[in-house]
């Protein structure tokens, strides 16, 4: 017998992580903080950030990074390539990505619904959930697919046996 993996929550969660990179990008090359599609940065948070924490673009940059990685890892999931990885460090950043993405979201989220001030609508908190859940798939199917003593993972319509 063999085990069926769930791959869209792996494959919807790497178009996330794209799309994240992909504005991120966006941004760093224009040297601007934030989002686009969210919430605006004022000037003087602008100037504030850049002055105290780091310079604007190489942030957005390695934000960028971080996103394309999280991609890559979200495939290595669902993957041979990926599969040959060790469980247990690839559940361990599995769960820090899951910390990581969930406390971006549970900002989204928070702000999206109850208001915090940063400036989130309740669409963004919607796909902070939406991204939470597909992670969390995601994690689950890679476990449940690698788990010892789990019989081998099937594509669907694979056949079980080679043909003749």
């Amino acid at each position: 017998m063999t085990v069926r993996q769930a791959r869209s929550p792996a494959w919807a969660t790497a178009v996330l992580f794209l799309g994240y990179a992909a504005g991120k990008a966006v941004y760093a090359a224009q040297g601007r903080l934030g989002f686009p599609g969210g919430p605006a940065v004022s000037a003087a948070e602008h100037e504030r950030y850049a002055r105290e924490m780091l310079d604007v673009a190489a942030t957005q940059w390695l934000a960028a990074a971080n996103g394309l990685l999280g991609a890559v890892l979200m495939l290595a999931t669902v993957t041979s390539v990926g599969r040959r990885l060790p469980r247990t460090p690839m559940l361990a950043v599995l769960g820090l990505a899951f910390l990581g993405l969930g406390a971006g979201a549970a900002i989204m989220v928070v702000d999206g619904f109850v208001g915090i001030g940063v400036g989130w609508r309740w669409y963004h908190g919607v796909l902070g959930i939406v991204a939470v859940v597909l992670l969390a798939a995601t994690i689950r199917s890679y476990a449940r697919a690698t788990a010892p003593g789990a019989p081998p993972t099937r594509r669907p319509g694979a056949t079980s046996s080679p043909l003749p």
